[in-house]
């Protein structure tokens, strides 16, 4: 049996007390049964970026090869986990530096122990590409570049590591070639051997001569090295098989025999001690499961001991190795148990970014709350580890295309944008032009109705670019102010006139003010025709015109609502008499109509109040925006007495149920 076979419970040997003192040959590491831990992953960096995962899932095939070409010894094993490099250990380097230690490492470096090294290396080389294509798009961004345009330019760097990456596939391939030519010449050696072994069983050489003869075959057994693993077991229990029959069969003087059991004894308890110490000194758990497998080669290599040391130091031994094997086994269950939650988190973030990908959307703030959204889940996903490595790479990709989806959206949405915005452009262009022509216009009356219209036109119109937005609008605004100065001068060359109408507005406030309704007639009517006498006497002086018309307004506003709420008070009972007396269809109506009216008013003084915003950057415009406003009290005066009639309506509606 092979003492590595740390599961079985028969003593360590069958051989004969005469078999004893020879040695047992060696078995490499890869004659061995060990449990492979599964390869550390990366510990994702803070920005949001995956070139760590993108050169984890790259460097797969670096680790399926891996699996085919397994290290051919403890000892190269120890070396690759001791001198490898890591992304920590590279995290100060640029890209340059970063290939020239990749070169420098392939001329230097035997390539069957560059497996780790050449995972470092890309994971690094990608953290420091996205981190210089980050830092180049926020220098075209800072440049007044659009976001959208940005293309990072073409890295030759790259294709210097696919080169690298080539070469050391290239040199794995010789090696591993060169290796298995080697494995099947020592396989062919070790037959060869125990064809040896098996003749001097039949020889009739002296005993001295036939037992130096073994000793030498030992000797080029333990010197052959390695063979392939699918024959390994067969043939160290062939050549076992034929050294016990040796033994049986010129059995060896007992005191050399007792000399070779005494310091097999001594190695062995030498073992038992060492893997025990692994126990307590060696705190890392791989390392002591690495350390193991050196100690069990070393064992094998021990020849048998004393029947009454055979069984207790066995069990030592293996009592020591299965503790080891546990912690091993419970580690690698943790690392997966970790995995499996992670894989599980990673599920939820890959269904949250589907949906982010599949809902529509309509508006440039909608793409950018999910934007942000999307964004904090990317954050998330860097802070959980790897799943198992079956999955790993899937999950990774499934989640990459969610993520790829809405940016392609997002693109997409963003490119009908601007394509809206140009058309937006030229149309503001087309009525600038038509501003301009009207500029130079003397029909004051037909011109000034014209702009308005071409201003109202103007407001309908979408959004355009930033960067096209305020010269586009200043050159509309200049021909409209430029038009409205021309008329302004052209009115104050009628300043005398403007004075008589001056007098006879002041002359007609005073009227209005002490106008007392007589019986039998109409104060509405009279107040009406005071407004028309106003509208008929024509332009005053410019600077008393804002005065005198308020003063007017004023005036003619509060002798209105004298009359109104007399009128207000009448009306709203007869209202409540008409409510009362009409049936339960009429009155449903009445309440839709109404609701209908007090939106439309809202309609109405939404746009009053752009109105106020628009005029209010024209010169000479206040009058037009204490018209508008007064327009706005009005309408939400009409709006609060629609509102008092639906509390009618709805105040009886109770009273009838």
């Amino acid at each position: 049996m092979e003492p590595n076979d740390l599961n079985r419970t028969a003593p360590e040997g069958q051989f004969s007390q005469e078999v004893e003192n020879a040695t047992v040959p060696t078995v490499k590491a890869e004659e061995t049964t060990a449990v492979t831990a599964p390869a550390e992953e990366p510990v994702a960096a803070g920005s949001i970026d995956f070139s760590d995962e993108e050169a984890a899932a790259a460097s797969e095939a670096l680790e399926n090869e891996s699996d085919e070409a397994a290290d051919i010894s403890a000892d190269e094993t120890g070396a690759e986990e001791n001198d490898s490099l890591t992304p920590e250990k590279l995290a100060d380097k640029n890209k340059q530096e970063i290939l020239e230690t990749f070169a420098s490492l392939l001329e230097s470096k035997p390539v069957g122990r560059m497996r780790k090294d050449v995972e470092a290396i890309k994971i690094a080389f990608y953290k420091a590409h996205k981190a210089e294509t980050a830092a180049g798009r926020t220098a075209f961004i800072e440049a007044g570049g659009d976001p959208e345009q940005y293309k990072p330019a073409t890295d030759e760097s790259e294709n210097r590591l696919k080169d690298l990456i080539a070469a050391y596939r290239n040199k794995r391939d010789a090696y591993l070639k060169e290796l298995d030519s080697s494995l099947e010449k020592n396989l062919k050696e070790k037959r060869q051997i125990i064809e040896e072994l098996k003749e001097l069983t039949a020889g009739s050489e002296t005993m001295g001569s036939t037992f130096n003869t073994f000793r030498e075959l030992q000797k080029r057994w333990r010197e052959s090295g390695p063979v392939p693993k699918n024959d390994s077991k067969d043939i160290w229990e062939t050549y076992h098989l034929h050294v016990e029959n040796f033994y049986n069969y010129i059995k060896i003087n007992k005191e050399l025999r007792d000399l070779d059991l005494k310091k097999n004894y001594e190695t062995k308890l030498a073992l038992c001690e060492e893997a025990e110490s692994l126990l307590v000194n060696e705190s890392s758990v791989i390392n002591a499961f690495h350390k193991l497998q050196k100690l069990h080669e070393q064992w094998r290599e021990c020849g048998p001991v004393a029947s009454e040391y055979k069984e207790v130091l066995w069990e030592r031994f293996k009592e020591a190795s299965t503790k080891i094997n546990k912690a091993h086994q419970e580690h690698f269950d943790a690392i997966k148990e970790e995995q499996g939650r992670n894989l599980a988190l990673k599920n939820e973030l890959c269904t949250k970014a589907e949906e982010l990908a599949a809902m529509p959307r309509n508006s440039r703030s909608e793409w950018d709350k999910a934007s942000d959204e999307l964004i904090e889940i990317q954050k998330v996903w860097k802070t959980i580890g790897f799943a198992p490595k079956r999955d790993n790479t899937r999950i990774y990709e499934r989640f990459r295309a969610a993520c790829d989806k809405f940016f392609e959206g997002k693109r997409d949405f963003f490119l009908q944008v601007k394509d809206q915005m140009e058309n937006n452009l030229q149309a503001k262009i087309a009525l600038c032009i038509a501003a301009e022509a009207l500029a130079e216009s003397d029909d004051w009356k037909k011109s000034t109705d014209e702009l308005i219209a071409l201003q109202k036109e103007w407001k309908g119109i979408g959004a355009v670019s930033r960067k096209q937005s305020d010269a586009v609008w200043k050159r509309f605004r200049a021909a409209c102010d430029k038009f409205f100065a021309r008329k302004s001068e052209h009115y104050a060359g009628l300043e005398g006139k403007y004075t008589d109408n001056l007098n006879a507005k002041k002359a007609l406030i005073e009227e209005i003010r002490a106008y007392t309704p007589e019986e039998g007639t109409s104060a509405l009517d009279a107040l009406k025709e005071f407004q028309r006498r106003w509208g008929e006497i024509g332009f005053v002086p410019v600077k008393e015109k804002d005065a005198l018309y308020a003063e007017y307004r004023e005036l003619i506003d509060a002798r209105f609502a004298e009359i109104r709420g007399g009128e207000k008070e009448r009306k709203m009972e007869r209202f409540k008499a008409r409510i009362k007396e009409g049936d339960g269809r009429h009155v449903k109506t009445e309440r839709d109509r109404l609701h209908a009216r007090i939106r439309q008013i809202e309609n109405d003084i939404t746009l009053l109040e752009n109105n106020i915003g628009f005029f209010a950057k024209s010169k000479n415009a206040e009058a037009m925006v204490e018209e508008v406003r007064r327009k706005i009290d009005r309408s939400k005066e009409e709006m609060q007495t629609l509102i008092e009639k639906i509390r009618i309506i709805d105040a009886q509606n109770e009273e009838n149920k």
